[in-house]
């Protein structure tokens, strides 16, 4: 369903089709409804009571049959008692069905956003991605637990109350049936008005998620540059915002449930001034009226429910319609139905007429076509959008082509297995994303298995003995969110360990010398060797230092391959690398 389709589709729909697609949801809901229905069943022993008890024992009669009365009431009593634990029931079993179905529907949503092409997430705030699993569903947690069983008991309700009436009295009932059909057109009104309000409310949660998220993540930066009242200016005006929102929302809640108030009261009053004009004899006693007037509370009081609960169905109609925003994305990047085995050993690479884009009115590559030999240490260089970590993300199929293939060891990488992929082929980004956990926990995600000792063993193989020994708690060092508590250059380190860790056969690293600490440079370029040695790597070199020891350099200008060959060769050919060396060479390259 296209999100056009989805902004347009009602607040039932887009409950429903979360029904549908929940089979949590859907689990035992027949027996949940007959329940509601049986409770309000229940109910009606209670407006025969009163009208036997004032027809038959206390009007027309010479003396009150207080055993009759004291035995009628009982049976009411019981009959109350009876409706309570019925729809009790009825409430715990969609209370957990709610709570069982939201759960997997939230699993889902987080999954679905982890298979997403980096494009498309990245398109978005975090805050509002974040947004997607925890208030979006909330809301429609919100709904299900307090207004899906209050749904299910109130329409039955209705339904059995009206059925009810008409059989007493039937012109009355026609009375109320026709004010309730007229609320009903004016409720299906006001839900439409209440439906963009309630997604407006969804946005603005979602934008000020977003702004909060980055004013807490870009802290060191705003204080850097003195940027705390801009700042906070924004993220005032995107609370500001949610909050004339809300608002809005809010009021025409309240107007919709003061209109359920105003109906109660004048069908009510329709109720008792047409009965007693038109009552008379054993058609109309004053049991008989007093009993309808029993079945028009019934009635009326779901209506009540039925529109406060309306508000928040369109809250969690809005919540709905953005959650499957998300799930109706395509998966872009997934494993195929028979997946292809790498062969084992050392691997090769081959771009076959490999074309991309970003924006489809400007190709970044057309026609790339390129092999690399097995065990080939390959540094790729280029000035600031020439195509480098573009080229390193479809090799490790981050991306994929819009045309063409990118094999590794003859096999195209749309025939992988994501598990295989990424245990024979590892890409180390620019700047290695650490996990608010430990040193060890953080060099354990490359290999979730591995012991202590193994780490230990990855870390000595790096010749970073020296370094781990410099931190107070070794391996259990916390990092800190983002691995803010770490240098840029230790951050790097444990990226470089995690890589390890995997043995993978092809290596892909966008190289992040130019972010690291002079004091650890020489471990990071030393651990980096060791990485390197007897594998096929990729380097996307932005010191052209790092180029100088390749075997082969792949030069990009413009999304375009211009040249290739070792630094001695393309030196000699004084082409795009000379000029990119002798900027280097000055410092003033825009290799980065």
């Amino acid at each position: 369903m296209s999100e056009e389709t989805l902004s347009r589709s009602g607040t039932a729909r887009a409950l429903g089709r979360a029904i549908t697609e929940t089979p949590a949801l859907r689990r035992g809901m027949g027996l949940t409804v007959a329940l509601a229905g049986l409770g309000t069943l229940i109910q009606l022993v209670v407006p025969i009571a009163i009208q036997q008890v004032i027809d038959n024992d206390l009007l027309g009669v010479d003396e009150v049959d207080v055993g009759s009365v004291v035995g009628t009431g009982a049976v009411a009593l019981v009959a109350m008692f009876a409706a309570f634990l019925v729809r009790r029931q009825a409430l715990v079993r969609l209370a957990n069905a709610s709570a069982t179905g939201l759960s997997e529907l939230r699993v889902r949503t987080f999954e679905h956003l982890h298979r997403l092409s980096i494009l498309v997430t990245e398109a978005e705030r975090r805050g509002a991605l974040v947004a997607r699993v925890t208030s979006d569903i909330a809301s429609i947690q919100d709904f299900m637990d307090w207004g899906g069983v209050g749904l299910l008991i109130g329409v039955a309700q209705v339904v059995v109350a009206m059925i009810a009436m008409l059989i007493y009295r039937f012109d009355l009932a026609l009375v109320v049936l026709a004010a309730v059909v007229v609320y009903t057109i004016l409720l299906f009104w006001i839900q439409r008005i209440l439906s963009r309000a309630h997604d407006k409310v969804r946005k603005r949660v979602a934008q000020s998620l977003g702004a909060m998220g980055e004013a807490i993540s870009g802290l060191p930066v705003i204080r850097a540059y003195g940027a705390e009242e801009e700042t906070r200016a924004k993220v005032a005006d995107a609370l500001d915002e949610q909050f004339k929102s809300e608002y809005r929302t809010a009021m025409l809640g309240a107007s919709l449930f003061s209109s359920a108030e105003l109906f109660a009261g004048l069908i009510t009053a329709a109720v008792i001034g047409i009965g007693v004009v038109t009552g008379t004899g054993a058609e109309m006693s004053a049991g008989t009226l007093l009993a309808f007037l029993f079945l028009v509370n019934l009635l009326v009081q779901p209506i009540q429910t039925l529109v406060e609960t309306l508000n928040h169905a369109q809250s969690a109609g809005a919540g709905v319609r953005r959650i499957f925003r998300i799930l109706d994305s395509p998966i872009e990047i997934d494993d195929p139905e028979v997946p292809v085995r790498l062969p084992a050993g050392e691997l090769d690479i081959e771009f076959c007429h490999v074309d991309f884009f970003y924006n489809e009115d400007a190709p970044l590559f057309a026609d790339l076509n390129l092999h690399i030999e097995p065990g080939t240490r390959v540094a790729v260089v280029g000035e600031t959008g020439s195509g480098k970590s573009t080229f390193s993300k479809l090799l490790t199929r981050i991306h994929d082509p819009v045309d063409g293939s990118v094999m590794v060891g003859g096999v195209s990488l749309k025939s992988l297995a994501t598990d295989d992929l990424r245990r024979r082929v590892t890409y180390v980004p620019q700047e290695g994303f650490l996990f608010d956990t430990t040193i060890a926990d953080n060099i354990r995600y490359g290999k979730p298995d591995a012991t202590d000792e193994q780490i230990n063993a990855a870390i000595a193989d790096l010749e970073l003995d020296a370094w781990l020994a410099s931190l107070p708690g070794g391996l259990s060092t916390p990092v800190g969110e983002r691995g803010t508590q770490l240098s840029a250059g230790e951050r790097q380190l444990v990226a470089l360990a995690r890589a390890w860790i995997t043995s993978p056969d092809v290596l892909v690293l966008d190289e992040a010398t130019s972010a690291v600490d002079p004091a650890l440079e020489v471990q990071t370029r030393r651990a980096m060797e060791r990485l390197i040695a007897g594998r096929t790597s990729v380097t996307v070199a932005h010191r052209l230092s790092t180029a100088e020891a390749a075997d082969e350099i792949l030069v990009f200008d413009q999304g375009v391959l211009v040249e290739r060959g070792n630094h001695n060769e393309l030196l000699a050919a004084e082409g795009v690398y000379t000029a990119l060396y002798a900027d280097w060479v000055k410092g003033t390259a825009k290799v980065d």
